[in-house]
């Protein structure tokens, strides 16, 4: 019987070509924002990402080319809403009976390079050899993750077993985080002495929906409302609810992905043990996250600021608080989404 034929380098660095030519075609007709001088973004399926055709192919690549497991278990997050903190918490869980927490892989790795993010780790970045992770080759249950909206998902992972955990965060505190980190970002591409926006400029630059992923409130009602019709297939889950009682939380996310604690477990304090070693603080203190750069781009550092719930409270004008306050009202309430704003 013939063997099926081997996917190798040149055949898939062809592959990606196409999808590079494709992507340039497609960016062509997009609507397009710049934020800096160098930065722009582009508007694909109602949601903007980077104006980079390489960017865009690896989008393409990945809603043509992955075949979800039913054992996959996929993050998926809009920036700054507790992503990393979510990372390392189903890695723990899920890996607990193969990995004490004195031999975990978090002692020297990033969250970020345990699960893969899908259009950046897997299938972006794209076009450096060899493949930074191989999808096949790794063991069931794969853990994953993604930006995109629920619409850009490729069908596999909407009609598959797989499983979807979603975690979202109030939005002035996302708002907050995600002026930081584009600072950090955009002073790499521009140069240190690049002037960023102010608080405001950027508050209405949120609220326009107009930054990576956005618009963020249509990004979270996608997963809210797939969480209400298929609660066996998405958990949403809220980063305050995660502080105020993380216990509560971890087991409704253990028993979701199928490896719930054990009475012998909970009274041993395994639980309590994931939470502190994951918790913000004590991730942040180790060395592995303190410097260094994955994908050749991203400070490893950047992705641990205060980690608190209120933190907005610091930046807002009364304005602006109203102005969020009626926004949430409009977007949320009729779909009885609330969340907790720590003031």
């Amino acid at each position: 019987m013939q063997q099926p034929k081997t996917r190798n380098q040149d055949d898939t660095q062809d592959e990606l070509l196409v999808h590079v030519d494709e992507a340039e075609r497609v960016i062509e007709d997009l609507p397009k924002t710049d934020i800096s001088s160098k930065f722009s973004i582009v508007k694909y399926q109602g949601f903007w990402c980077p104006n980079h055709s390489n960017y865009m192919a690896s989008i393409l690549y990945f809603q043509q080319h992955f075949c979800a497991r039913d054992t996959d278990l996929i993050i998926g997050s809009f920036p700054k809403t507790g992503t990393t903190w979510l990372k390392s918490l189903l890695f723990s869980v899920v890996n607990r009976e193969k990995y004490g927490i004195k031999q975990s892989p978090l002692l020297n790795n990033h969250p970020h390079e345990l699960v893969y993010r899908l259009e950046i780790d897997v299938y972006g970045n794209a076009f450096d050899y060899p493949r930074p992770h191989h999808l096949n080759e790794l063991p069931s249950p794969r853990l994953l993750h993604t930006h995109l909206p629920y619409v850009s998902l490729p069908d596999s992972i909407k009609d598959s077993g797989c499983k979807v955990l979603y975690i979202s965060r109030n939005p002035m505190d996302t708002l907050v985080s995600q002026w930081y980190f584009m600072i950090s970002a955009l002073k790499k591409m521009e140069g240190e002495d690049f002037e960023f926006f102010s608080m405001e400029e950027f508050f209405e630059f949120f609220l326009q929906g107009k930054l990576v992923h956005g618009p963020f409130f249509d990004h979270v009602v996608e997963y809210w409302k797939e969480s209400l019709e298929r609660p066996e297939k998405v958990l949403f889950l809220k980063y305050e609810d995660l502080k105020d009682d993380p216990i509560v939380e971890l087991k409704k996310l253990a028993e979701f992905v199928g490896v719930p604690f054990s009475p012998k477990e909970e009274s041993e304090g395994v639980i309590k043990e994931i939470i502190e070693f994951c918790s913000i603080g004590n991730l942040k203190e180790m060395e592995v996250n303190k410097s260094g750069v994955f994908n050749k781009f991203y400070e490893k550092k950047s992705y641990f600021r205060k980690g608190e719930v209120g933190d907005w409270t610091q930046y807002f004008t009364p304005s602006m608080v109203e102005r969020m306050n009626k926004l949430m009202k409009e977007k949320f309430e009729d779909i009885g989404l609330f969340f907790k704003l720590g003031y």
